[in-house]
């Protein structure tokens, strides 16, 4: 943990300094430190917490009510697959377990390597071009269970590296 914070303690310092110290800022320094550091360090939130003067359960409690933010790393590939009901339909469900096939993660887990993270969501919004993957804000749509590995290997990432 120690290592962890230090690491990090630039990056989470630079953020902070951004804005006034006042609690409405909050959202956005988490926001800003998530994009720096790929998760959210408890050393950072506990910088922000002193920072604006505000317990450090009350920044806690926002870093877990919202499904964007992550108390732990995420690769750098992070990965989003959409379950909602089109994509379901459309076979969301397959592509969810090649990617467990190929690169040994289930949603909530990252790769030993912290090259990919996995996650499933209820709905990105984009119906019509179902199935639907989201890598690092990047949309892939229609994506099949082949497809996906092409994806990955667009990435610069060898999946036969992962074949378990």
């Amino acid at each position: 943990m120690a290592g962890e914070a230090s690491r990090y303690q630039a990056e989470i310092e630079s953020t902070i300094q951004n804005y006034p110290g006042e609690q409405r800022y909050v959202l956005a320094m988490m926001q800003d430190l998530q994009r720096k550091c790929n998760y959210l360090p408890r050393e950072g939130l506990e910088q922000i917490a002193r920072y604006v003067d505000t317990p450090f359960a009350r920044v806690y409690a926002m870093a877990t009510f919202y499904k964007a933010f992550s108390l732990t790393p995420r690769g750098q590939f992070h990965m989003k697959v959409c379950d909602g009901t089109a994509c379901h339909i459309k076979s969301s469900a397959v592509i969810i377990d090649q990617i467990y096939n190929t690169l040994g993660i289930k949603p909530g887990e990252t790769t030993e390597d912290g090259k990919f993270s996995l996650e499933t969501v209820n709905c990105i919004g984009a119906c019509a071009i179902a199935p639907v993957v989201v890598i690092n804000d990047k949309v892939y749509s229609k994506v099949s269970s082949s497809g996906i590995l092409d994806i990955v290997n667009t990435l610069g990432v060898n999946v036969d590296e992962y074949h378990q």
